[in-house]
Formats: structure tokens, C-alpha cells, sequence
């Protein structure tokens, strides 16, 4: 063993080679099934981004439409309307009121007008 090669050597370094070859080959393999999990992972969360801003939107125009519901039926609202429609009531039984007595004034028939107009 003085710097001589032999068989030995030979096939120790074929080895030694091989399994080195074989690592590289099982860890490019391993480093490829990575990104491709890492690729399939980030198209999940890409997905999961747009579901989540999808139903912000739509949770942003509920709110909204709550809010203008909200206002609509307030109690401030909802007391003028109240008396506006009561003085809906009020002119309407008044009118039928006038309407009326208009109607008695008549006895039921309109008195007969004569066709020709006279200047006075």
C-alpha cells in the first residue's frame, strides 16, 4: 500500500461514486416533488385569496344593505311617515267632506246650461 492502485481501490471509489451519483439523482428527484408541492400550495392559497376577497365584497354590500335598511325603518323615519300618512287621512276625509256637501248643493243634478253664452 505504498500509492500502488489496485482492484480494491478501484471499486471502493466505484462505490463511493455511484452512491454519490444515486444521492444526486434521489435528492434532485426529492428537490423536484418540493417545488412541485410548493407550486400546487401556492395555486391553493392564490384560490383561497380570491374566495376570501369574494366574500369581503360580498359581505361589504350586506353591510350596506343592511345600513340603508337600518335607516329606512328608523324610528325617526318611521315618525314622519306616520304623520305625513295621518295628514294623508286628514286632507282625504276632508275632501270627501267637501266633495259631499258640493254633491247636496246640486240635490244629485246638475242644473241645465244653455248652449249659447250672452256677454253680460
Amino acid at each position: 500500500m505504498d500509492g500502488a492502485i489496485d482492484l480494491r481501490l478501484i471499486i471502493t471509489l466505484g462505490g463511493i461514486l455511484f452512491s454519490v451519483a444515486g444521492a444526486a439523482a434521489v435528492g434532485k428527484m426529492q428537490i423536484k416533488v418540493i417545488l412541485e408541492n410548493l407550486a400546487d400550495m401556492e395555486k391553493r392559497l392564490r384560490d383561497m385569496d380570491k374566495r376570501t376577497d369574494t366574500l369581503e365584497a360580498e359581505g361589504g354590500t350586506q353591510k350596506q344593505r343592511i345600513d340603508i335598511l337600518a335607516q329606512m325603518s328608523s324610528p325617526e323615519n318611521l315618525r314622519r311617515e306616520h304623520m305625513q300618512m295621518s295628514e294623508l287621512i286628514t286632507s282625504v276625509d276632508r275632501l270627501k267632506t267637501d266633495c259631499d256637501r258640493l254633491y247636496k248643493m246640486h240635490n244629485g243634478k246638475h242644473p241645465p246650461v244653455s248652449n249659447v253664452r250672452t256677454a253680460e
